[in-house]
């Protein structure tokens, strides 16, 4: 919602510059799409890595 008001603000001021980010934001979006995936991907291996590393300390906890 915020970004829509935004937009809207900036469309009475300047609205050329409005429409080239109306028409831009789906190319932005899909540029940056496979820095999304490889972030869940590396944040998913770091979670592994820290299961890994505190699984001993967890099973001395549950004995």
């Amino acid at each position: 919602m915020i970004k829509f008001l935004l937009w809207c603000i900036l469309f009475i001021f300047c609205w050329p510059l409005a429409l080239l980010a109306i028409i831009a934001y789906p190319f932005v979006w899909l540029l940056l799409l496979p820095f999304r995936i490889v972030g869940i991907a590396v944040e998913g291996a770091l979670e592994l890595v820290a299961a890994i590393i505190f699984l001993p300390g967890r099973i001395l906890r549950a004995v």
